[in-house]
């Protein structure tokens, strides 16, 4: 694959997430403004170990599929790093109109890591399994639940940010290889 393939798979994958995060605001606002880290760890979790659970089992009860909760993860992601850049003393209810820019704003960033990260390991990603992306998608939760218990503080890793751009991207990669058919929902 060439790097204008990925880029084109990579900006359709991320504008289907962008499409459910704008439906849900009209619907329902930005109450997800009320989240603090912790909270936007434990709902990435919930989504990456459903998703593990069902790699394990073959078997869901509720009709959301694999990829669901990989654009889900996205969203959350997101979520996390606007809620990084605002910060606690911005009103919960942002303005008509805001959360889509912050949005865009923030997926760039994620995208330019994809970019610079995929010309140093060669789109390695390719080769990798859904279990491995959802493996590292839990280590990376786990990380920033350590960091929230150490009050964001670290001694030499990246930071929540810098893991919250791995989960969006590591999930955008799982659903271009869902798309390809080279992974299962």
């Amino acid at each position: 694959m060439d790097d204008k393939s990925t880029n084109r798979q990579y900006d359709e994958a991320a504008a289907a997430c962008r499409h459910i995060f704008i439906l849900k605001t009209n619907d329902y606002g930005t109450s997800w403004r009320v989240l603090r880290t912790i909270s936007i760890a434990d709902q990435l979790y919930i989504k990456a170990w459903r998703i593990r659970t069902l790699q394990e089992t073959n078997g869901a009860k509720v009709k959301e599929d694999k990829a669901g909760e990989f654009k889900a993860m996205v969203n959350y992601g997101i979520i996390g790093l606007i809620q990084l850049s605002l910060g606690a003393d911005v009103p919960e209810e942002l303005a008509a109109g805001k959360a889509g820019p912050l949005y865009d704003e923030n997926m760039a960033i994620a995208r330019a890591t994809m970019v610079d990260k995929n010309h140093d390991y060669g789109e390695a990603w390719r080769e990798m399994s859904q279990e491995s992306f959802v493996d590292l998608i839990l280590m990376k939760i786990l990380r920033i639940r350590q960091m929230v218990a150490h009050d964001g503080a670290t001694l030499i890793s990246e930071g929540i940010g810098s893991n919250y751009i791995d989960i969006i991207n590591y999930s955008l990669f799982a659903l271009i290889l869902i798309g390809e058919g080279k992974h299962t929902l």
